[in-house]
């Protein structure tokens, strides 16, 4: 990649009071960052912070996601006409997206071009470039004809093209002194996001770097951890807040339970008070949830970690992820790639996250295992609340590292099944195969172990998908369970899709063609591997459609044709007790019902709906896969 202009397009206005600047997203996935909607991730927001603290007036940014270029195509005169066009992006992990798709090379070449004034291109994109965003893949650094590519901060490089020209460019990282004033100054920008306000998650940023150095992560590429002040990010959230925004995730970092500590022990305290002035400076806030943590923290400092992660549950939303690189339970493995963590380690931690967090809103103390003064996971069986639990590990697996043999996919499925077998609960599995960056000790062993073990891989990954994660996400989410607010995101055969908004939602299927863009309360009623189908909570027992009250589990076509013939009832308990128990699915008539951990009651199903906003084809959600 280059660092000098690559085209001479002359110079930015001498006043930036004059300057006009035009933000492109096109995504970003790392190891600890995400950015794909509905999340939009730290570097638009930060960007557009640090322009405006270099003196460019806010009604002269202009933001836009690479969907909207390509949706409208007479938004590619904000490309063209502005005097500076930044564009933000890089995928760094392989994935598949609902939300969003990530911007091609093609397209980002095709934006340079485009713009008739100065270019800057950064964020992870300065690693690599690959073909496709999918693992078994080596990636090349290219400078996609841009007259500047920001190799440290682009936030800092574009705050130092404005305050001193061209010439000022350098590849500088930005401080968090500079951070404490860019992320409050660039949070009008969200406004400017097509999913504003009602579907928009904003990713947020703790600290960033990592002192460990697995051979295939980027993330150490930033350097030592170097953590904010919690007030600095509650500050952000109040800013953000003060624009709307009402879902938030704490991802941006290795470890969340390093937080405000030393580097590696736990600061329970540190993390009260950035939870706490969350929930103080946004007191209606819809999401609050994390990505990772690191479980040998866990492991080495057990008690404060315990406590911290008790503060993390006491104030985040149902349904958090605590991601675990694990990333292989062979031993091999491990000590030729530098991981942290053994599987006997990643056990315990996956144990103690499952204890302290694994409860559901609503569980009393006498329905969990735990002391008697106080509620614990996990949180299962038929007495458990009918609600996610509030927070649980997930496990990220890598495959294609060196010294990956035939044994290593026995190790991992024999660490998963141990973790189903105690009972322990995992929201979700990760698997994937390596991408190979350079600057990372994968760049020597590269893509060919993976390539060599793509028919093995395949296999493996859905024999865990069988034999683990379908059992699995029976005992997270059970018939019955209640998830708030799903928001409806497409159409496909016959059946109308969406998530909640949160770290790794799930895929949930509901009968019929209702209204894209509005949010639902789903009631689940059955599982597959990585999804599940429910329907409207509560459901109107004399108004329900014959796909609705065939999805409740023991109501087939038969007995659901018995319900439509008896109607109207008065009461659920009206409805025949040969029939299948509907008392956690239904009432009857448009009727409200308590939600156990929300204040607000359950939303009907309201009026189905047909549309012609179909244009996602279902295949997957979230990343990773």
């Amino acid at each position: 990649m280059t660092d000098s202009p690559a085209s001479g397009r002359g110079s930015l206005p001498p006043d930036p009071n004059d300057l006009s600047v035009t933000i492109v997203d096109g995504y970003v996935d790392e190891p600890a960052h995400f950015g794909v909607p509905p999340y939009i991730s730290t570097y638009p927001r930060y960007t557009a912070g640090a322009l405006v603290d270099a003196g460019v007036p806010e009604s002269q940014i202009t933001y836009h996601t690479i969907d909207e270029l390509r949706d409208e195509r007479s938004k590619h005169a904000d490309v063209a006409n502005a005097d500076l066009m930044v564009y933000v992006g890089g995928m760094t992990v392989p994935g598949k997206y609902v939300g969003g798709t990530p911007a091609e090379p093609d397209e980002v070449r095709e934006l340079g071009w485009t713009a008739d004034g100065v270019t800057l291109l950064g964020g992870p994109v300065r690693f690599g470039v690959g073909d496709e965003n999918a693992g078994a893949t080596e990636t090349e650094r290219d400078d996609l004809d841009y007259d500047f590519v920001a190799m440290g901060d682009v936030e800092a490089a574009a705050y130092d093209l404005v305050r001193e020209g061209l010439e000022g460019f350098g590849n500088r990282m930005r401080d968090n002194a500079e951070i404490d004033r860019w992320a409050e100054k660039g949070a009008f920008v969200v406004e400017q996001h097509p999913n504003h306000p009602d579907y928009l998650i904003c990713e947020m940023e703790t600290s960033r770097g990592c002192a460990y150095r697995c051979s295939f992560c980027t993330e150490p590429l930033y350097g030592s951890p170097a953590f904010r002040e919690a007030r600095s990010v509650v500050d952000e959230v109040d800013a953000l807040s003060d624009r709307g925004v009402r879902h938030f995730r704490l991802g941006r970092q290795a470890d969340i339970l390093a937080f405000g500590g030393d580097g590696e022990a736990p600061n329970p305290d540190a993390l009260r008070e950035l939870y706490g002035g969350i929930r103080e400076v946004a007191p209606d806030l819809r999401t609050l949830h994390l990505d990772n943590m690191n479980p040998v923290t866990i492991t080495d400092y057990p008690e404060a970690s315990r406590e911290a992660i008790r503060v993390i549950a006491a104030h985040n939303t149902p349904g958090d992820t605590a991601a675990f690189g694990l990333e292989s339970a062979d031993p091999v493995v491990q000590e030729q790639n530098n991981l942290l963590v053994t599987a006997e380690e990643c056990l315990e931690a996956v144990r103690v996250v499952n204890e302290e967090g694994g409860w559901r809103p609503g569980d009393a103390p006498e329905a969990t295992p735990g002391a008697d003064d106080r509620v614990t996971g996990p949180s299962t069986g038929p007495d458990a609340s009918p609600r996610l639990p509030k927070l649980l590990p997930g496990i990220n697996l890598v495959h294609g590292l060196a010294g990956e043999r035939p044994e290593t996919y026995e190790h991992n499925k024999e660490f998963l099944q141990t973790v189903y077998d105690e009972g322990l609960m995992l929201r979700r599995i990760n698997i994937r195969q390596v991408m190979a960056f350079a600057g990372t000790e994968m760049a020597e062993t590269g893509a060919d172990i993976a390539q060599e073990h793509k028919d093995q891989f395949q296999a493996y990954k859905r024999e865990v998908r069988e034999t683990v994660d379908n059992p699995m996400l029976d005992r997270v989410v059970p018939p019955g369970t209640v998830l708030p607010d799903v928001h409806l995101e497409y159409h496909q055969d016959g059946k109308t899709f969406g998530r909640q908004l949160g770290t790794y939602a799930l895929l949930v299927a509901v009968p019929g063609e209702r209204e894209l863009g509005t949010a639902i309360d789903v009631a689940i009623t059955d599982h597959g591997y990585r999804s599940v189908t429910g329907v409207p909570y509560p459901l109107d027992v004399n108004a329900a459609s014959m796909d609705e009250l065939t999805a409740i589990p023991g109501v087939n076509r038969s007995k659901a044709g018995d319900v439509v013939v008896g109607r109207p009832y008065g009461a659920v308990g009206e409805v025949d007790a040969g029939v299948a128990d509907l008392s956690r699915f239904a009432v009857a008539d448009d009727t409200d019902v308590p939600i156990p951990g929300r204040e607000r009651a359950g939303s009907g199903p309201g009026p189905a709906a047909r549309s012609l906003l179909d244009r996602r084809d279902g295949s997957s959600v979230g990343r990773g896969d």
